[in-house]
């Protein structure tokens, strides 16, 4: 971690920061996420911010595109909402894969437009789940852009625009209340929710969340979706949403999933929503996510992995849910209570641990 960080290249960051978010272990992870916090420092920079300029075009045109020359034939490749290359041919028809050269193709040109598909195949992997994620979390932690950078980061930027064109974006004012919604068309421009042109008006942008998207505008943007047939990279108008009772406001520990059994491959599983395993001696007793708000922990029966002594499909229970300030963290008695989450905050947390019982 330490070479890449020296490095400095973007792709020795994007590497780094790859580690920082899927690392298992945690003093690693902190370890690898203090490198890219101190690269986004000395570069006068968020985190987010130094997120946004090391996401790679893959030698992608402006379209977002790659043309694969067969010499007689030639092929185009896009992505779908995981961003997964999508291979077309020369009348737009989508190929299950790229077409092994034949005798009236150039061998030349077909064999290096060969490699040059396996490694943008192999290239996309590396990265796709990480540009897929942030995006995710920019939503949930309610990240917002300027005009100018949402359109050179993410409309215009040759990967990016795939994920882009398939969410649904908003304007905030300076209360950073949402104002109006719009999505991103294929020609790069804006349309509202009567799939008209947009012209966007003063505000920044943001992917907004379900609970802040007007009914009747989620209804409309979801039938545009449906009609050209693009789904999103992960679940937005269609995303569960919760709210807590009054009495878990107040309260330090949520209790209502407690005795509730789930897999085990389900708990650490978590990991892919931005939680981490607390382990002892080879044992996870608890998983956490890290909140602008205090830290999230939740308790389960000790399980380990390791040599089989747990399987992942092994049922267990679900006992709480408590909110800790970093200083408490090893403190029976938390003195932090749920009402200091906003809204969206709370209800991530409880589409997480409902996504336990699906």
């Amino acid at each position: 971690m330490d070479v890449l960080a020296n490095i400095g290249s973007d792709i020795a960051l994007m590497l780094l920061n790859g580690i920082a978010q899927k690392i298992k272990f945690v003093a690693l992870q902190e370890h690898a996420s203090d490198k890219i916090n101190m690269v986004a420092e000395n570069r006068g920079l968020t985190m987010a911010e130094l997120e946004d300029r090391l996401a790679p075009d893959l030698g992608l045109d402006i379209n977002g595109s790659l043309t694969l020359d067969f010499g007689s034939r030639q092929f185009t490749v896009g992505f779908d909402e995981t961003l997964k290359p999508v291979v077309r041919d020369e009348n737009d028809k989508v190929l299950k894969d790229l077409p092994k050269p034949n005798q009236s193709d150039d061998k030349t040109l077909s064999t290096d437009a060969v490699i040059l598909f396996k490694q943008l195949k192999k290239d996309v992997r590396a990265i796709a789940s990480q540009q897929i994620t942030r995006l995710e979390q920019a939503m949930c932690q309610c990240r917002r852009w300027t005009a100018e950078q949402f359109r050179l980061f993410l409309v215009e930027h040759p990967l990016m625009c795939h994920l882009t064109r398939r969410l649904l974006w908003g304007v905030y004012n300076d209360e950073n209340t949402l104002i109006a919604c719009f999505r991103v068309a294929e020609d790069s421009t804006y349309s509202d929710a009567q799939d008209e042109l947009f012209t966007l008006p003063a505000g920044n942008i943001g992917i907004p969340h379900v609970l802040e998207i007007p009914a009747e505008s989620a209804a409309a943007f979801r039938q545009i979706y449906a009609d050209y047939e693009l789904l999103p990279p992960f679940q937005q108008l269609d995303r569960g949403s919760y709210r807590l009772a009054d009495n878990e406001r107040s309260a330090h520990e949520l209790t209502r999933w407690q005795g509730r059994l789930c897999q085990a491959g389900r708990i650490v599983g978590l990991e892919r929503r931005g939680w981490q395993r607390l382990e002892e001696s080879g044992s996870v007793y608890a998983m956490r996510k890290s909140t602008p708000y205090g830290d999230l922990e939740l308790e389960t029966e000790p399980f380990s992995l390791i040599y089989g002594e747990t399987g992942y499909g092994d049922l267990l229970p679900v006992e709480s849910v408590k909110m800790t300030s970093p200083g408490e963290r090893y403190s029976t008695q938390p003195s932090l209570t749920f009402s200091a989450l906003d809204a969206i905050t709370a209800s991530e947390l409880i589409n997480d641990i409902e996504s336990l019982f699906d």
